[in-house]
């Protein structure tokens, strides 16, 4: 396994695991904050079990915590085995996509990516964590009601967070554009299948960014 990941091959294969598997929760997180647009109550309702289910936070949230570091360590890893090897970046050497701008500058939307995620955590997974674990409360209640919604809400009535939030998903969406591809393209899944698999991920970096910049400022004006 250790040459595995010695290997180039291997090394990208590894990146393209954990990015499908970043890009499948992404859809998953999404759906789930979607709601809020809607239904306060079903988005209550979906964020509880979310929280309290064990399964998901025992052992779904700590794969996903390390698929996030994983992908990121490894983005900077061929970033810098690449740069030593022949003194041009990995995103340049993939294919048809290396005249892109993005293509060209993954290693820095990544890492504003990241200090995106890390925001979200302080927003988010770390406050739920003091609420669950240190000060005792699994019950998901705010004066009698579920405290998801409200919680979610007081955080975008900041405008300078969701700035942050909308920079951060266009970027993300930037990101998504070259990284779709060059994932199957790792894997050897775009022979014969190129451009079709690129106009998905056209779709795919256009929508999910944009549905959650909507949920961002839909809340930011609306409560």
């Amino acid at each position: 396994m250790s040459g595995f990941f010695k290997s180039s091959i291997g090394r990208k294969v590894a990146m393209a695991l954990s990015a499908f598997f970043l890009m499948f929760f992404l859809i998953i997180h999404l759906a789930v904050n979607i709601t809020s647009l809607f239904s306060e109550d079903l988005f209550n309702e979906l964020s509880h079990f979310m929280g309290t289910n064990p399964l998901v936070q025992f052992a779904l949230q700590p794969v996903l915590i390390f698929g996030v570091v994983f992908h990121f360590v490894m983005g900077f890893v061929l970033e810098l085995k690449n740069k030593k090897a022949n003194g041009t970046s990995y995103a340049k050497n993939n294919g048809a996509a290396n005249s892109t701008w993005m293509s060209r500058n993954m290693i820095y939307s990544g890492l504003v990516i990241l200090a995106f995620i890390v925001l979200h955590f302080i927003d988010f997974w770390i406050p739920e964590l003091n609420t669950k674990y240190v000060l005792g409360d699994m019950s998901g209640m705010h004066d009698g009601d579920y405290r998801y919604f409200h919680e979610m809400v007081e955080k975008f009535h900041n405008p300078l967070r969701v700035g942050a939030y909308v920079v951060s998903f266009v970027l993300l969406g930037l990101h998504l554009a070259h990284g779709f591809t060059s994932a199957f393209q790792s894997m050897g899944a775009t022979a014969g299948r190129k451009k079709t698999l690129q106009q998905i991920g056209k779709a795919y970096s256009i929508i999910i960014p944009l549905a959650f910049i909507i949920i961002a400022i839909f809340h930011h004006f609306n409560h």
